[in-house]
């Protein structure tokens, strides 16, 4: 949602400065639009992918070490369980019983010593369509003023407001989800793309 406010808002910010035409700007602005939510999409359902296939890759692997060398990974199942500052009896009786279920074994190795969890298989569809869902969202909102007011100097002004008003709030939001302070995560949300913008403006002009 962020790059989807931030790139199209600073393209047509560009634009703006270099051509005086909001069909311009709008053509330009959707076919970006069109183009960063493909690949974005595109990106996250591979990246799940890659996780999904990660995953099965150091499992296969785990299974294999479990099979092979048992006493190695008793031995690493001792020194993790060493951490947590349990006995030597107890220690064997836990790894007596972990290592009598190969499945639970394997998980459990999975999870404390490669840190790995096993991913859903939904993942990757989702992740491409919530992504790619929201880029384009995001990106229609710096454009809809150039949509429906000719004037490209009063188009950008409006374009700045509505989406430096929503950076502010994705940020915002985005902080209290992930508890940092909002006005903080709104406030750097907010800096970052009027630093996209004002650079690709100013380049613009330049060059104009």
């Amino acid at each position: 949602m962020a790059d989807g406010l931030t790139v199209p808002f600073a393209l047509a910010a560009g634009i703006t400065a270099a051509i005086a035409s909001t069909r311009v700007v709008v053509t330009a602005g959707l076919a970006e639009i069109v183009a960063g939510a493909t690949a974005m999409g595109l990106g996250g359902y591979l990246a799940a992918r890659s996780d999904q296939e990660h995953f099965h890759s150091e499992e296969k692997r785990e299974y294999a070490e479990v099979e092979k060398l048992p006493d190695q990974e008793k031995r690493e199942l001792r020194e993790i369980f060493g951490e947590y500052g349990l006995g030597k009896p107890e220690v064997d009786t836990v790894v007596a019983a972990l290592s009598a279920d190969k499945k639970r074994w394997v998980d459990f190795m999975m999870r404390f010593e490669l840190g790995l969890e096993k991913p859903d298989p939904k993942r990757a569809p989702i992740s491409a369509a919530t992504i790619a869902a929201a880029y384009f969202v995001g990106g229609l909102i710096p454009l809809a003023p150039y949509m429906i007011e000719s004037d490209i100097k009063k188009a950008l002004i409006y374009s700045a407001g509505f989406t430096g008003l929503a950076l502010i709030i994705f940020g915002g939001v985005k902080g209290k989800l992930t508890g940092v302070d909002p006005f903080k995560s709104g406030f750097q949300t907010f800096l970052v793309g009027g630093l996209a913008a004002g650079a690709a403006y100013y380049l613009a002009s330049f060059f104009g």
